[in-house]
């Protein structure tokens, strides 16, 4: 698209000002905005070839503009400018200046402080991991009441689990049970691992003394094992939104946002129209939505998502930076973690 560099200078103003006040951009707004002398006639006439390429729009409330969906898709490719500000630096680096945090740690503090600082919805999806197969368990007692579950991946995603036992459980029957479990389950694809653990456990109440108590933790685990993986931060920032006034598209928006598998269904369906942003990100626009999401490297071999979503009315500028700064900070510390010989997810 051939615009002049007035034209781009003109565009790049209505957006950054109609992101930061919800109010359509009118000649005299912009007259006081630029930096160099126009006369108002001329920005009309700008204005108006901005809208003839579907870059503007004009509102019924108010003889002002504002961008199109296509124009922020422009705006994004052509003219954002990503760079964050001192202060907006200097205040995440006392948030991770802790070099302590686990890598999961790392991830959730990420997610609440996007949605803090954006005023947006954040998510973060971790790896998809139900056809993955199960590698290895270990179950390691910590006393008659306890013990730690590791259950590892072929693909090397590890997840811990602390089972509090109501009965006292011997050692000999961790011993048998964990013995059991990866002699029946190894190779089972996680989605089936609960399905697998009603079919075996006949064979664990004919070889366990507490078969009940270890049969219900197990199946609980696997449950969860087999969960997507989603954190929300944020919801309540969409009621703030005047672009999420109808509540029951605000319900079912929310509703959404509580299922993993849903956000990957609502995000993948248009992915075919995403634009990349750099390397890592993405902008997707589902009707009046705009979803800006990055992957991360989560463990070896594995990827979690990094998604803000908001009303394309959103000041995109500062949530890539944001974004930018996040993936850096988490893929760092995994980085660190795995220097060390860790890399497992707590």
């Amino acid at each position: 698209m051939g615009l002049t560099n007035r034209q781009n200078v003109i565009f790049k103003t209505i957006v950054e000002e109609f992101t930061r006040t919800a109010e359509p951009i009118g000649s005299k707004t912009l007259m006081n905005l630029l930096d160099f002398p126009v006369s108002s006639a001329t920005i009309r006439n700008e204005m108006a070839t901005l809208e003839k390429c579907g870059l503007l729009e004009k509102t019924h409330t108010s003889s002002g503009r504002i961008p199109s969906s296509k124009g922020y898709r422009y705006y994004v490719e052509n003219l954002m400018e990503t760079d964050l500000d001192v202060p907006t630096k200097q205040t995440l680096q006392t948030y991770f200046s802790n070099r302590h945090y686990s890598i999961d740690d790392v991830i959730d503090k990420s997610c609440d402080i996007l949605s803090q600082m954006t005023h947006l919805t954040s998510i973060v999806l971790g790896p998809e991991c139900e056809e993955q197969k199960l590698q290895n368990i270990q179950l390691i007692p910590i006393n008659s009441k306890s013990a730690v579950a590791i259950f590892v991946t072929d693909q090397g995603h590890t997840e811990n689990k602390v089972f509090q036992f109501k009965e006292d459980v011997s050692l000999e029957d961790i011993r048998k049970c964990t013995d059991l479990l990866n002699d029946q389950l190894i190779g089972t694809p996680i989605s089936q691992l609960e399905e697998k653990m009603n079919e075996i456990h006949p064979l664990m109440a004919a070889n366990l003394v507490r078969h009940e108590v270890l049969f219900q933790a197990f199946v609980t685990a696997f449950m969860r094992f087999a969960q997507e993986k989603v954190k929300v931060s944020g919801r309540s920032n969409m009621l703030y939104h005047p672009e999420f006034s109808d509540m029951n598209r605000l319900k079912e928006f929310l509703n959404t946002l509580e299922n993993g598998q849903l956000i990957r269904e609502w995000t993948h369906s248009e992915e075919q129209n995403a634009i990349s942003i750099g390397n890592k990100k993405e902008l997707l626009q589902i009707g009046d939505c705009s979803v800006i999401r990055a992957k991360f490297k989560y463990s070896q071999g594995e990827e979690g998502e990094l998604m803000v979503v908001g009303p394309n009315r959103m000041q995109y500028s500062k949530v890539v930076g944001l974004m930018d700064y996040m993936t850096n900070v988490i893929e760092d510390i995994f980085d660190d973690d795995q220097k060390k010989g860790g890399g497992k997810n707590e």
